[in-house]
């Protein structure tokens, strides 16, 4: 491309602090022009990221001449007409997941992506995390063989009643909240990339503790889900779980993935931001560790640190491998808006399934 895609946000929360940064970190892109409905929110974003260009009217932000591109990062509430209006203005769409809490909004959503011409993507960039990204690689490679199965455990304590509260619309699922939306998600994607798409799915999705005091004594309600296990029937024949907690007293985030195949094994070890790899094949003496994956945004520019700097990674790398779509070329490893619409088919089918409906097909 002989000029950069030129970027527009709208939401100043995971917008400000990840998805800017990494859109800095890539040349193809140039941050044009932030967008919140709350003008102080905006404001302070603006002078934290150095962004002159602000709005805090997004229906008038996405029809702007000067934005190729639109990200969506706003509460999952929004996402279903802000994505419909920028792709009506013409524009490139980049959208947090989840895409909507309603399966019927996002088919209409994944219908005007793919009738726009214009390029999606939806937020997955886990794919690219330091120990996800070469795992992806050696299965691709064969390094299981024909898979049997696959299963992943994630526990937190963020919602055991000893924690202090998160924000409040976490606990709601009207709001999108929930840690099956929340964090099972990105591991439903991943499995997804591994195996081929779910086709059908039987879960048990529960609330664990139905209600919470605030500080200053009143009652929270809570709907949304602390704990989950989800069972997925793959297309390649593979057998897959999910199962992650927010109520696991004494547990920081542990992560565990295990992969079997005719071929080989391959294990995740660690928290949900930093796993080792190991793995071994037919022949090996045991499992040995993998690397994991060094690659950095080859603009070579400079990071935060810790865990924000983590996903900043992730994110800018998503966006360069992004890039060649936006002359026309395939981008496979890139999640579009169909990648979204299936995870929330799944997630909408393990509510379903744990509600009675047994073994959902997707």
């Amino acid at each position: 491309m002989s000029e950069p895609i030129r970027v527009g946000i709208i939401g100043v929360g995971w917008g400000a602090l990840v998805q800017a940064p990494a859109f800095r970190a890539v040349p193809g892109y140039e941050l044009v022009a932030i967008c919140s409905r709350r003008p102080e929110r905006v404001a302070e974003a603006a002078d934290r990221l150095g962004v002159t260009d602000t709005s805090t009217d997004w229906r008038e932000f996405v029809r702007r001449d000067d934005l190729d591109l639109v990200s969506v990062c706003t509460p999952t509430s929004l996402h279903h007409e802000q994505t419909l209006a920028a792709f009506a203005a013409g524009k490139h769409v980049l959208c947090e997941k989840p895409l909507t809490l309603d399966p019927a909004l996002a088919d209409e959503m994944l219908q005007a992506a793919e009738e726009s011409g214009r390029a999606h993507a939806v937020c997955f960039e886990g794919r690219w995390s330091e120990s996800r990204l070469p795992v992806w690689d050696i299965v691709r490679e064969g390094a299981l063989g024909t898979p049997y199965t696959a299963r992943v455990n994630i526990a937190a304590e963020y919602w055991h009643p000893t924690r202090s509260l998160q924000a409040e619309w976490m606990y709601s699922k009207a709001e999108g909240g929930g840690y099956l939306l929340g964090m099972a998600s990105h591991d439903i994607d991943y499995l997804s990339c591994l195996f081929g798409p779910p086709q059908e799915v039987c879960a048990d999705v529960r609330v664990s503790v139905p209600r919470r005091s605030r500080p200053d004594g009143s009652e929270l309600n809570v709907d949304a889900d602390d704990t989950s296990t989800v069972l997925m029937r793959m297309s390649s024949g593979a057998l897959a779980t999910v199962s992650v907690t927010a109520v696991g007293l004494h547990t920081q985030g542990d992560y565990r993935l295990e992969a079997y195949g005719s071929e080989g094994t391959i294990v995740m070890d660690g928290t949900v931001f930093s796993t080792g790899i190991r793995a071994g094949r037919v022949g090996d003496d045991g499992l040995t560790d993998i690397p994991v994956s060094d690659r950095m945004p080859a603009s070579g520019a400079e990071l935060p640190r810790g865990r924000r700097g983590s996903a900043v990674r992730s994110m800018a790398l998503m966006l360069e491998d992004w890039l060649p779509a936006f002359s026309g070329r395939p981008t496979p490893r890139v999640p579009t808006l169909r990648d979204g619409w299936l995870v929330q088919r799944v997630i909408d089918a393990a509510h379903r399934s744990s509600q009675g409906a047994g073994w959902v097909k997707i």
